[in-house]
């Protein structure tokens, strides 16, 4: 059970159970209450899509592990699961359920809403994370892109179903709200949070396992423009999301008017990156990297934890 545990990352998984819960008990539901609208999606359903969602998503945890055995014996011989506690065959068969389960519930979600486009959303996701782990991880930046869109993803689709679903009920009329943009303009506020912070993460895991990427043939950032050039990337990448972040405090007057919204931005957000950065620099073991990693996931849990602030800003 262990071995499983550590296989499908429980932690992640907890976490994003956890976004698109904030993301919609946090942030949706009090904009809709703002604007006068009663949410139709019911709360099993939701469940569903957080199902859906940690299902596929512990697919792909299985399946890259799978496929990275002889990479990861290398790098972490001492984390490894597969063949190390677990089969290889018991492992596919784990990516198999979890698929079908995401898949599946998924599908049904796209009929209950009359999401076409859904159905195909679904059906696409195990072939990217399949195509990740065979082929794009091993292409480096392209790999990092993948993996930052998709967890992206797991912000968008929370407000997209609930909206689609708001629509069987009030019309068109509902998508063109200002309720809709609104609950639009905030999630996709965290969807780009949660894409950069998860780019700069894959970047510093790449730097992480650099001897195991090189020798296994893999062409990751660190890999390919080298070190110090990388560390220059993440760089402007936390210099391009604190710019942004303080623009829209400046110019959103429900942000500026707010001294909690303040405070949380400076200390747990701004003070953590620009910490980040210095470690950044200063790291040259992949151990220093891996502690790098585990404070990167911090900040973005901090950002988050932000929905309980905005929640209060309805």
């Amino acid at each position: 059970m262990i071995s499983l545990l550590r296989l499908v990352r429980l932690p992640n998984l907890i976490i994003i159970a956890l976004l698109q819960s904030l993301i919609r008990y946090g942030l949706i539901l009090p904009i809709l209450n703002y604007y006068g609208y009663d949410p139709v999606l019911s709360h099993f359903r939701f469940g569903l899509l957080v199902l859906a969602t940690a299902c596929l998503a512990a697919s792909g945890y299985v399946i890259n592990d799978y496929f990275d055995i002889k990479i990861d014996r290398l790098n972490r011989p001492q984390k490894m699961v597969i063949d190390n506690g677990l089969k290889r065959r018991e492992a596919m068969f784990l990516h198999v359920i979890l698929t079908f389960v995401g898949v599946f519930t998924g599908l049904f979600l796209s009929y209950v809403a009359r999401k076409e486009t859904w159905a195909l959303l679904f059906l696409a996701i195990p072939l990217i994370l399949w195509y990740y782990s065979t082929t794009f991880k091993k292409q480096g930046f392209i790999g990092n892109l993948v993996v930052s869109g998709l967890t992206a993803l797991v912000t968008i689709v929370v407000v997209s179903l609930e909206f689609a679903m708001l629509e069987r009920v009030h019309g068109s009329a509902v998508i063109n709200s200002e309720a809709c943009s609104t609950a639009w303009f905030w999630t996709l506020g965290f969807a780009f949070f949660a894409f950069v912070t998860t780019l700069i993460r894959e970047v510093v895991k790449d730097m992480e396992d650099l001897y195991g990427d090189e020798k296994g043939g893999c062409r990751t950032l660190p890999i390919e423009i080298g070190i110090k050039y990388a560390k220059i990337f993440v760089l402007i990448l936390t210099c391009g999301t604190l710019s942004s972040i303080w623009g829209l405090y400046f110019y959103i007057d429900i942000l500026n008017n707010s001294s909690v919204t303040l405070w949380y931005i400076l200390c747990l957000i701004t003070l953590p990156f620009l910490w980040s950065t210095y470690l950044l620099f200063k790291s040259d073991t992949p151990k220093a990297y891996h502690r790098l990693s585990t404070w990167y996931k911090l900040i973005m849990l901090a950002g988050i934890l932000f929905i309980l602030v905005a929640r209060q800003l309805f």
